[in-house]
């Protein structure tokens, strides 16, 4: 059971996919963000997991990025910039697109993304000892029908 609000008590099998699917996903950015600081990938914040997510912004455009994260982009280069800023990217001309960018990570970035991918492999490890391995996997089964259905497009 899950306390929405003061004296409001909702039940998990009450509760929409969206709910369902968000608060465990919020859990796992706060995680890697909370592990990549404290691993000295300082001042990275949960906006900045738009970025860090799966398939990463390495060798994409801006304008692509900002369409995966369904942002716009003025505040898709404003977070691309803080990054540049602290280091874990640099933006650079496409070798093939005339005057296109593209997003490079710098070694600094590399480093984060595979700190980032580590701490999905512990959460994963976390999950599947309180699921049980069945459940777990199943669990991953679904949701790539999920990810591979028109549901999601």
């Amino acid at each position: 059971m899950i306390i929405l609000q003061e004296n409001a008590p909702v039940k998990t099998k009450d509760m929409l996919i969206g709910a369902l699917l968000r608060v465990p996903a919020e859990a796992i950015q706060r995680r890697i963000i909370s592990e990549l600081n404290a691993a000295g990938f300082t001042a990275l914040s949960m906006a900045h997991m738009a970025l860090f997510r799966y398939p990463g912004p390495d060798g994409v455009r801006p304008g692509v990025l900002a369409e995966r994260a369904g942002m716009s982009k003025q505040a898709m280069n404003r977070l691309l910039g803080s990054l540049e800023e602290l280091g874990y990217l640099a933006r650079s001309d496409s070798p093939d697109e005339g005057r296109a960018r593209i997003v490079r990570f710098t070694k600094r970035g590399h480093a984060a993304y595979a700190k980032a991918i580590e701490v999905l492999r512990d959460i994963e490890r976390e999950w599947c000892a309180e699921l049980g391995p069945k459940d777990f996997s199943r669990l991953k089964e679904l949701l790539g029908r999920v990810w591979e259905s028109p549901l999601v497009r």
